[in-house]
């Protein structure tokens, strides 16, 4: 039975958004002499303070989270430590800073990845796309609606505001009362910003000057990569160092007391892709340590809690302060700024940085009036029954066991891809593969729903066919099984210990599908691929596959070898977890035993490890 989008009048009206203004505005801070003195009669003038402080707060990788609810799951997520996420809860972390410090001396920022991630962004995104459908005008996007609502000062542009095209980042961009930030994002043609660098906001200071506060904006050179579909050719991405090096003496020009930075990079200096980009993927560190100038950096991407972090400038030997914040707002970065007067200008005298949990506090009742509409429509059109299941498939045992859930999405790959391909390609040996998103994900037995889909597959991934010989699909696959970490013979393999070595997370780890193969855990890496063979026979060097393979991979993500210069016999803009979707739909049943087969296993030393 086919799914069609939920018509929003079902729902109660939001209410109405009132514009907020970017410029943060408020009650003045105490600290202030307000006493005139009087002298021969004439009243003087009150003095200007000599010291003075204000915050900013900092928010990443929000990944449109905006209640504490899974909708993987339909429930609210149950967390061991007492953890909560969503924008509503730090909406209230936020208003509570700003009643303590006074709502003029606060500033929030964001560091992006915020409009993908959840089956809200999704549904905003395709189902009832904030770009419009039908020729119709879209509707704003819930996450515009509850930032807007919040006063944000700035966002940077997160690799994942790409995942749509640029049409929904600049509709996004519209519907945001303030500016997002990409000093490395640039227009293909002139290489000039396409985005707004940076922006200068003042913190008022009663009798005295302003404090300026310079926010420049930098994301992740890897969207070139893992977007090249949506970007190739209209946007390129250079590196965080670069852009830092000609922003940040520009806004020390402008008269900038403060430069603070919000970058879509984490701190460790890693990269993914090995040598198919020049720039480095999670810089922050770098820009900390080789550009002047910088005070502070609220940092992004990495999904980690670090609430403090010094780097020290190697030109200027100053301390530069960083924090990132988690992700999905289960935390809240917050640096304080101390001050003083000196010589005409402000310096900075202190500066510190935290990260602040929001399960101590509830939902902002404000943003939860606006958004409940939204969201009640979510919930109700990912709990739409589109089929049937035979029987349970989880992903609990895919990260090393051939299992029927992941067979599920490489069937539907397959399926895809070989429908769109010509003749000659046609008559080639046809494969795919995958990787376990998800270790919590299952397809229930009976009803399958849009939900339990999503699930399995969280990513807006695109199908492509490309072609690898029977060599570089033996080392795409060698390159895969480094996920593991080597276990001799004779030792006891335990699967709590046994993967994500090289941190190499489950998301980067593919198997295939249409191929038979071993994995030996204890051989070294690169020798650990064993009896490769299709249909029986072992598969030749120079033998010629389709290879089903989502954008993300086919465009370099991950870094595996051969796949991001492979020829192109197939793409579609569909995403596979629409095809998964259209799959169930078309068939009414998924019945695992008309495609799962396991094709591939663990070895030590040739004995299976999991018999």
């Amino acid at each position: 039975m086919p799914v069609n989008p939920m018509n929003r009048r079902e729902f109660v009206q939001k209410s109405a958004v009132t514009g907020a203004a970017v410029a943060v505005a408020g009650t003045v801070g105490s600290g202030t002499a307000e006493a005139a003195e009087r002298g021969h009669g004439h009243a003087k003038p009150p003095k200007a303070p000599k010291t003075w402080s204000f915050s900013i707060l900092g928010t990443t990788d929000l990944h449109s989270h905006v209640f504490n609810w899974d909708y993987y799951t339909n429930a609210a997520p149950v967390d061991a430590k007492g953890n909560t996420y969503g924008i509503a809860r730090i909406a209230t972390l936020v208003k509570n800073i700003r009643k303590e410090r006074g709502a003029d001396r606060v500033l929030l920022v964001d560091a992006g990845d915020i409009i993908q991630g959840t089956s809200l962004a999704s549904y905003f995104a395709s189902v009832d796309p904030i770009t419009g459908k039908n020729g119709k005008r879209g509707p704003k996007h819930p996450m515009a609606i509850a930032m807007n609502e919040m006063r944000y000062d700035a966002a940077a542009l997160g690799n994942h505001e790409f995942n749509y095209g640029i049409e929904t980042v600049r509709t996004f961009e519209k519907q945001c009362d303030f500016p997002l930030l990409g000093a490395n994002a640039l227009d293909a043609k002139t290489l000039k910003p396409a985005f707004r660098p940076y922006t200068v906001k003042h913190i008022k200071v009663p009798h005295g000057p302003d404090i300026k506060v310079g926010i420049l904006g930098l994301t992740n050179p890897g969207i070139a990569l893992w977007d090249k579909d949506n970007v190739s050719g209209k946007m390129a991405f250079t590196g965080l160092v670069e852009q830092a090096k000609k922003y940040v003496p520009r806004l020390r020009a402008l008269g900038c007391d403060v430069v603070f930075l919000t970058d879509h990079s984490g701190l460790d200096g890693s990269t993914s892709w090995g040598d198919e980009l020049p720039y480095v993927e999670n810089a922050s560190n770098l820009v900390a340590e080789q550009v002047p100038g910088i005070d502070a950096i609220l940092v992004g991407h990495t999904h980690v809690d670090v609430p403090t972090y010094t780097v020290k400038n190697a030109e200027t030997g100053e301390d530069v302060l960083l924090s990132e914040p988690y992700c999905y707002g289960y935390r809240l970065s917050r640096f304080d700024f101390e001050l003083e007067h000196v010589r005409g200008s402000w310096k900075i005298t202190k500066k510190t940085a935290t990260t602040l949990n929001s399960n101590t506090v509830a939902e902002d009742p404000r943003i939860t009036e606006l958004l409940t509409a939204d969201h009640a429509l979510v919930v109700k059109y990912v709990n739409t029954a589109i089929g049937t299941c035979t029987e349970t498939m989880s992903t609990a045992d895919a990260c090393w066991k051939d299992v029927p859930a992941i067979d599920f999405i490489q069937q539907v790959q397959m399926e895809g891809v070989k429908a769109g391909l010509s003749a000659a390609d046609a008559a080639l040996p046809l494969i795919s593969v995958a990787a376990p998103f998800s270790r919590t994900a299952v397809i229930p037995a009976g009803d399958v729903t849009i939900r339990d889909v999503a699930g399995l597959y969280v990513y807006e991934n695109t199908l492509y066919g490309k072609k690898l010989t029977g060599a570089q699909l033996k080392d795409y696959l060698e390159y895969a099984a480094k996920y593991y970490h080597q276990v001799p013979v004779g030792t006891a393999v335990d699967t709590a210990t046994l993967t994500n070595a090289n941190s190499f997370w489950d998301y980067m780890y593919d198997t295939a599908a249409g191929v038979d193969y071993e994995i030996d855990i204890a051989a070294a890496e690169g020798s650990r691929i064993k009896n490769l063979s299709y249909n029986g026979t072992a598969v030749a060097d120079d033998q010629v596959f389709v290879v089903a393979v989502n954008n993300y991979r086919a465009n370099g993500g991950s870094g595996y070898p051969h796949i991001a210069e492979a020829e192109i016999v197939y793409s579609t803009p569909n995403q596979v977890r629409d095809l998964m979707v259209a799959y169930a739909t078309a068939k009414g049943t998924i019945d695992p035993k008309t495609f799962a087969a396991a094709n591939w296993k663990l070895t030590q030393g040739g004995t299976p490890v999991f018999p």
